[in-house]
């Protein structure tokens, strides 16, 4: 078997080699999109994923805190019990923003001081950090003005009189709230999820226009070696890809990288395995390199789209949610952000590497599986 691999995989890099303008095809698009994605994309984001950690538990800190859910803005989705579990709350992307309304609040208000609330947001997401910040402004705003306000009324309650809330924003992960710490991340996954499917795609599509496929058929190759010889060139194209753009990132746009290098490994091998087996099985279906373009231009777009890139998960359709959950673009955007802003590894992203296993196997499995249906019509 080892022998076969072999003459299979020399085949590829060799077919690789005559091709002149493959380096430029691989390497200039990304460079390009790299920077254009660094300087000039900017997004928009509505929906915010929300912690309380209320210590006073107060009628003036439940009034604040209604404030927050009734605005619309934000959506509750986590009460800590303490500031280790709201740091685990953000840390694994349960929430965006914390708040934390400490012991003393309607004290403090009553006695006409400062009253302290604590606002932490996940600066991962430069966008909805600063699109948070500023509705939580505007909410202790309008519920400073409206305490105000009660002042002059008689028999005002005690927790509405002389308000003085001083707020206290801490973005966590990107203190610069900068968008390239968001967007060069993303570029990563989104980049090599394009490139990896579209040179995958063709393979066994380029193989069988030009007349080889048979001949190879006829050789002592399995349908399994010959999916691992279009796999593993594949795979070593798409690690030197991510390993490119990395370091461009890192050291062009000064992304701080303070997670696990190994954690990134592992996140990037199984996601170029998701992806390399998407292509594969796309190619598959597929009969002539036009067919193999629109297959791959219909399945790549909508993965960009609902991936989380761009446009909040949690704000799309019911339906479209749970197809995302067939998108390995998706969970590497989260590994991939988390190793390089949060330093976070196995323990809190084990889910994410778990659904890039699942769908890695499954679908070159499928590819194996579709390759021999294909051979025999």
């Amino acid at each position: 078997m080892l022998e076969r691999l072999d003459s299979m995989l020399f085949k590829e890099f060799r077919q690789l080699r005559r091709d002149r303008w493959l380096l430029m095809r691989l390497v200039l698009p990304l460079v390009v999109q790299l920077f254009l994605f660094g300087y000039a994309a900017t997004f928009t984001v509505h929906d915010v994923a929300t912690a309380v950690l209320d210590q006073d538990a107060s009628q003036a800190s439940r009034a604040l805190v209604s404030r927050f859910v009734a605005s619309g803005r934000f959506r509750l989705v986590a009460a800590p019990a303490d500031q280790a579990q709201l740091k685990r709350d953000i840390d694994d992307g349960s929430a965006v923003v914390g708040i934390v309304v400490p012991v003393g609040f309607q004290r403090a208000l009553q006695g006409q001081g400062p009253a302290p609330l604590q606002v932490v947001v996940d600066g991962t997401n430069s966008n909805t950090a600063l699109i948070a910040a500023g509705y939580v402004g505007q909410i202790v705003s309008a519920y400073s003005a409206q305490a105000a306000a009660a002042l002059q009324r008689p028999h005002a309650p005690a927790h509405e009189a002389g308000v003085n809330i001083e707020l206290e924003p801490r973005p966590w992960f990107n203190p610069g709230l900068l968008d390239t710490w968001f967007f060069i991340p993303g570029v990563i996954g989104s980049l090599t999820l394009l490139q990896v499917v579209t040179m995958t795609a063709f393979a066994i599509v380029r193989e069988r226009e030009v007349g080889t496929l048979e001949q190879i058929m006829v050789s002592p190759i399995t349908p399994l070696e010959f999916i691992l010889g279009k796999t593993l060139p594949s795979f070593v194209i798409g690690s030197a890809t991510i390993s490119l753009v990395t370091v461009l990132g890192t050291l062009w746009f000064g992304i701080p990288f303070v997670g696990s290098l190994a954690v990134m490994a592992v996140g990037a091998a199984l996601f170029l395995l998701a992806t390399i087996g998407l292509g594969l099985l796309l190619s598959t279906f597929s009969r002539t390199q036009q067919q193999a373009f629109a297959l791959n231009f219909f399945f790549v777009n909508p993965f960009f789209i609902l991936s989380g890139f761009a446009f909040p998960i949690a704000a799309m359709p019911r339906l479209l949610q749970w197809f995302t959950l067939i998108n390995p673009l998706r969970y590497f955007l989260v590994v991939i952000r988390a190793v390089f802003l949060k330093g976070v590894g196995f323990a809190v992203l084990w889910p994410q590497l778990g659904a890039l296993a699942g769908l890695a196997a499954a679908m070159l499995l499928l590819s194996v599986l579709r390759f021999r249906a294909s051979l025999q019509s």
